[in-house]
């Protein structure tokens, strides 16, 4: 495998924003859950903010691994909630899904508000993969665009990503029963297939919106 000559600090600050991102958004799940009297989230010990509890070994190797091939992709363990056992079990269920990407449209913000105090003091920024910006500013740019890409991502309504069971709360109770079934089985190779063949054919579908927030966040005009 020829892993591209990213600078060395660039794999670090890469597996702490996505610790933090993934972390961050498995516990925002469960909190919420939890919030809405859910109990499992308890019962598994996932309502804690030791986010190596919100992870799996496979999910970390492949973290690490698409790290160093430049994506940095990973993922955390699923979080164990059961909306039937919520008090509102539709609304309160949706509310604990979108917690997640949430949380990291909330971190890509904090970000974003770094990396704008950086500049007015004086800061200059530089390509965050190729370039050679102090470990701060990458940080702050890698943090915005990460989390960005992981809220968006979990968005799309596939496979087993937060965005199916949104979609999937609005419709009415038929069509939602087989939308999950059909999701359950079919969409999670269906999102794996999606995703192999766009690598393959270089198509970039959430890099557009990503560079778009991250311009708007942080006042960064791109020449994409």
């Amino acid at each position: 495998m020829n892993f591209p000559n990213f600078p060395p600090e660039f794999v670090l600050v890469q597996i702490i924003v996505l610790f933090l991102g993934v972390g961050l958004h498995e516990y925002a799940h469960c909190k919420f859950a939890d919030m809405a009297g859910d109990p499992t989230p308890s019962y598994y010990g996932r309502v804690t903010l030791n986010l190596t509890k919100h992870f799996e070994t496979t999910g970390v190797v492949m973290m690490f691994i698409s790290t160093m091939s430049g994506y940095g992709i990973g993922w955390g363990k699923p979080a164990p909630v059961n909306g039937a056992k919520m008090r509102n079990p539709r609304s309160d269920l949706f509310i604990a899904v979108i917690a997640g990407p949430l949380s990291n449209a909330l971190q890509a913000a904090i970000y974003a508000l770094g990396l704008r105090l950086l500049l007015a003091s004086g800061s200059r920024f530089e390509d965050p993969y190729f370039g050679h910006p102090d470990f701060l500013m990458r940080l702050c740019s890698i943090g915005v665009l990460t989390n960005l890409g992981l809220a968006i991502f979990n968005l799309i309504p596939f496979g087993p990503l937060d965005g199916h069971w949104l979609l999937g709360l609005l419709m009415p109770e038929k069509p939602r029963y087989y939308w999950f079934k059909f999701n359950r089985g079919v969409g999670r190779f269906g999102l794996i297939g999606a995703i192999l063949l766009m690598q393959v054919l270089h198509i970039q579908l959430l890099g557009p919106p990503i560079w778009h927030l991250f311009s708007l966040l942080t006042g960064i005009q791109l020449d994409l």
